[in-house]
């Protein structure tokens, strides 16, 4: 497990709240200078806590609403990192994960609507491992958020 202390903490803390603040902004808010704010920064970086910086878009606004979490069943043991592989072409596939239970894994899908969703979910299954999918389209997002540090 990472070691972050109660200023590390804070500043990520306020880096999610809004990643464009200035080092001198969160600086302000966490009571060090801004030189202290940016090393703390590189540092939680360095050690990947920190993954990067990104603009977060709300899919609908550029044409991809339609939504579908999708259970895949392969055949035979297939690896993860092969699963990862088969997938990584599809550009609908926004997210994929291993899971426990019947599944092998679980992959959210965004489309532009219903018509490219089963076009994408079709592409899904000729993956040469998939032996069957179970799909569920999201009919309204509920709660949709980022981490917190305690």
């Amino acid at each position: 497990m990472l070691r972050m202390d109660a200023l590390d903490q804070r500043i990520i803390s306020q880096l999610v709240a809004d990643a464009r603040a200035s080092y001198a902004e969160i600086g302000a808010e966490v009571g060090l200078s801004a030189p202290a704010v940016k090393r703390r920064v590189d540092k939680l970086l360095d050690l990947g806590v920190l993954q990067g910086f990104t603009a977060v878009v709300d899919p609908e606004a550029l044409g991809w609403g339609t939504e579908a979490f999708v259970e895949v069943h392969c055949e035979g043991n297939v690896p993860a990192h092969r699963i990862r592989v088969g997938l990584e072409p599809l550009p609908e596939v926004v997210a994929a994960y291993t899971v426990s239970g019947e599944a092998d894994a679980i992959v959210h899908l965004r489309a532009a609507n219903i018509h490219h969703l089963e076009e994408a979910m079709e592409r899904l299954r000729s993956v040469e491992f998939v032996s069957r999918t179970v799909s569920t389209v999201v009919l309204s997002r509920l709660l949709e958020r980022q981490p917190q540090p305690e």
